[in-house]
């Protein structure tokens, strides 16, 4: 049974929600927005009215879910209420507290998802580290992993170029992620993960230990502008492996561009080359290149930004790049997170994508630093 302690807990949070999403003020805009909409003349600038469409839908996502966590709350205390009289039971009032709590939680955390870059989609691209078949199977189960996430809270995925393992797995993949906020939620995954294991490629049956590095890049849209210099962009074309068909090993429709430029985190010369072999449309293919190239360099220009404001305390723990940020010890049934030290013992839902706790301990932790 929930103490009176927790229900004013409960409705602090509430409120503090209130103040902090600036409801009142989003109330006032949302209406003023959906004013223009209203113009005869509104529809004829197709480009425009999308955005301002795409603005009165953001306005009214916040009004509407914060909407949602007053209404659980407000359920709350009449749910004990009820009980004093003894119209619902003790378990009645703890099952709306519960729903209550999750409400306030998960829009405290979409509210850590504040920059532009976070309500974009996501490029996510896994490399297996050195190890061989081992190091490629556990690429090749991140995979998964991500896909099954994806399919869960309904992203839609798309490969962008898959390249197979020697016996199993794979050695890496890029895909990309579409769907409001994936690349907030997914940036979160940024890092080394390790896994321990008995290895099935191992004859001896030794416990090993193997790599894989993920890299989430925000998918870039037609409101970001990237300026790409056509002079430092060359292309390649190679024949695409496939299912069959006649088009397979005919048609050079695999692209393969490179780009050099000055890298502006770390000020050298560097060059990124994208392989794309997602359709048998050669144009096809050189558009979403671009595409991802535009991807990785907002990623950068985010990573410069995000160095230029960091204020990293003494004493705190610091989160890169390339740092190992997770251990998948199977034998011993713990996942764990090294940034939050939050862990699990059900390495099996882990696996399956369900890895909404370490991405809400994350952003809980860190997502206000970033801002």
């Amino acid at each position: 049974m929930i103490t009176t302690e927790q229900l004013k807990a409960l409705n602090e949070r509430v409120d503090a929600l209130h103040k902090y999403l600036d409801i009142d003020n989003k109330t006032m805009q949302l209406e003023e927005e959906e004013l223009k909409t209203q113009a005869p003349e509104f529809w004829q600038d197709q480009k425009r009215a999308e955005e301002q469409m795409k603005k009165v839908k953001g306005l009214k996502y916040w009004i509407v879910e914060y909407n949602a966590v007053k209404a659980a709350a407000d359920e709350v205390q009449l749910s004990l209420d009820f009980y004093k009289e003894e119209a619902v039971s003790e378990a009645e009032v703890d099952a709306a507290y519960a729903k209550a709590i999750a409400l306030v939680e998960n829009l405290e955390m979409r509210n850590m998802l504040r920059r532009e870059e976070d309500k974009l989609g996501a490029v996510i691209k896994i490399v297996a580290g050195a190890g061989g078949t081992e190091a490629q199977d556990w690429a090749q189960m991140l995979m998964r992993m991500y896909m099954r996430y994806c399919e869960k809270h309904g992203y839609k995925t798309t490969i962008s170029n898959l390249l197979d393992g020697d016996e199993a797995g794979i050695k890496s993949i890029t895909f990309q992620v579409d769907g409001d906020y994936a690349y907030g939620y997914l940036k979160s995954e940024n890092g080394v993960h390790r896994l321990v294991r008995v290895s099935p490629y191992n004859a001896q049956g030794k416990r090993m230990t193997s790599f894989s590095s993920v890299f989430v890049a925000p998918l870039v849209d037609d409101t970001i502008e990237i300026e790409i210099s056509n002079a430092n962009l060359s292309w390649d074309t190679f024949r695409s492996s496939g299912a069959g068909g006649q088009n397979v090993n005919k048609v050079e429709s695999g692209v393969r561009l490179h780009y050099t430029f000055k890298n502006p985190v770390t000020g050298e010369p560097d060059e990124i080359v994208i392989e794309n072999t997602e359709s048998r449309d050669q144009p096809k293919n050189k558009e979403n290149a671009l595409r991802l190239l535009k991807s990785q360099l907002y990623e950068l220009e985010l990573e410069k930004r995000r160095q230029e404001t960091a204020k990293i305390e003494a004493g705190k723990k610091k989160i890169e790049w390339g740092s190992q940020i997770r251990s998948y010890v199977f034998d011993d049934r713990r996942v764990k997170d090294h940034r939050t030290d939050y862990q699990t013992s059900n390495v099996n839902a882990v696996m399956d994508g369900d890895i909404d706790e370490f991405i809400k301990t994350y952003l809980m932790e860190f997502g206000g630093q970033e801002n």
